[in-house]
C-alpha cells in the first residue's frame, strides 16, 4: 500500500507491505521504492517492509538547493514517526547507505540492524568530489541523458547484454527525477562525512554487500572496511556490480534473510 508521511513542509511517499518486524528499505540514487519490489515480494513473506521514497526521488518532494544525508536521515525517521515505529532494520542501497549511517549516528537507538548495500562509510575524496561537480554541469545540460548512462554503469559490464529488462526497468525510475533532485542528491553526497568510526561502534548488526565488478565502489576498498565491523555480515558477489538485488535477487535475498534473523534475534 502505498501512503505518505509528512515531512518539513512537503511529503514522503512510501511502501508499507506485510506484517511483523520492521524493515526499511532505502534506495539509492536515481531510484524509489519500485526499485525494490522483488526484494518486497521476498521479504514481506516474513516482515513489515517500509520502502521509502526519499527526498526528491520517486513520488517525495525535493527540499531545496541540498539535501544533505541529514535531512535524508531525518526524512526516514518522520516516516517511522508517523507509523510510530519503534526498532527496525535499515537496509540502504548505496546513496540510501549513506542516510542509513546518518541515521545511525542521529538516532542508534531506534536501530536492530544496518545493511551497506554497495554502499560505503567513507566520504567523497577529491577526486570524487570533482567528478561529482562535472555530473552536476552535465545535469544542467541535459538531465536525461545523464541518467541513461548512469544507470548502465551501476551494472557490471559483463552482466549487461544479460540484464537487459532490468536495466531498462532502472533507467525507467530514473528518467523521472527531477534535474533540482538529481543536483540536490549530488551536493549532499558530495559533502557528506566520513563516517566510518559508526562501523566500530555500533552495537547492533551491520551487513555489507559487495560487488567484486562495480563500477563505482572498488571491491577491495569495501571488503577494508568490512574489518571495521564488530557484529558483521558480509556479501561478496563475485559476479555483480553495483546492483545486487537486480543482478542475483536470489542470492541477495537469502543472504538478507538470514542477516534480518540475526537482527531480530
Amino acid at each position: 500500500m502505498i501512503k505518505t508521511a509528512p515531512f518539513k513542509k512537503g511529503k514522503i511517499t512510501f511502501s508499507d507491505t506485510g506484517k511483523g518486524r520492521v524493515v526499511i528499505l532505502l534506495h539509492g540514487f536515481l531510484g524509489s521504492h519500485k526499485i525494490w519490489q522483488n526484494t518486497i515480494h521476498n521479504l514481506s513473506k516474513s516482515y513489515r517492509v517500509i520502502a521509502i521514497d526519499l527526498p526528491g526521488h520517486g513520488d517525495s518532494d525535493c527540499f531545496g538547493y541540498v539535501h544533505t544525508m541529514e535531512l535524508l536521515a531525518k526524512s526516514v525517521k518522520a516516516v517511522a514517526d508517523f507509523l510510530r515505529l519503534k526498532k527496525y532494520v535499515i537496509i540502504g542501497h548505496s546513496m540510501g547507505g549513506y542516510a542509513g549511517l546518518a541515521f545511525a549516528e542521529l538516532f542508534p537507538d531506534n536501530l536492530k540492524g544496518l545493511c551497506l548495500y554497495h554502499s560505503t562509510a567513507y566520504a567523497d575524496n577529491d577526486a570524487k568530489k570533482k567528478d561529482r561537480t562535472r555530473s552536476i554541469k552535465v545535469v544542467k545540460a541535459n538531465h536525461k541523458i545523464y541518467t541513461t548512462e548512469v544507470i548502465k554503469n551501476l551494472f557490471a559490464t559483463k552482466n549487461s547484454k544479460y540484464l537487459k529488462d532490468e536495466i531498462a526497468f532502472a533507467q525507467k525510475i530514473a528518467a523521472k527525477t527531477s534535474k533540482q533532485s538529481i543536483i540536490s542528491s549530488l551536493e549532499g553526497m558530495k559533502d557528506r562525512p566520513h563516517r566510518d568510526i559508526i562501523l566500530g561502534l555500533a552495537q547492533f548488526p551491520i551487513m555489507m554487500v559487495i560487488g567484486e565488478h562495480d563500477n563505482v565502489l572498488p571491491a577491495e576498498q569495501l571488503l577494508e572496511q568490512s574489518e571495521l565491523i564488530k557484529n558483521k555480515h558480509v556479501l561478496y558477489l563475485e559476479h555483480d556490480g553495483h546492483m545486487g538485488f537486480l543482478e542475483s535477487p536470489r542470492r541477495s535475498n537469502t543472504e538478507l534473510r538470514k542477516f534480518l534473523r540475526a537482527c531480530f534475534r
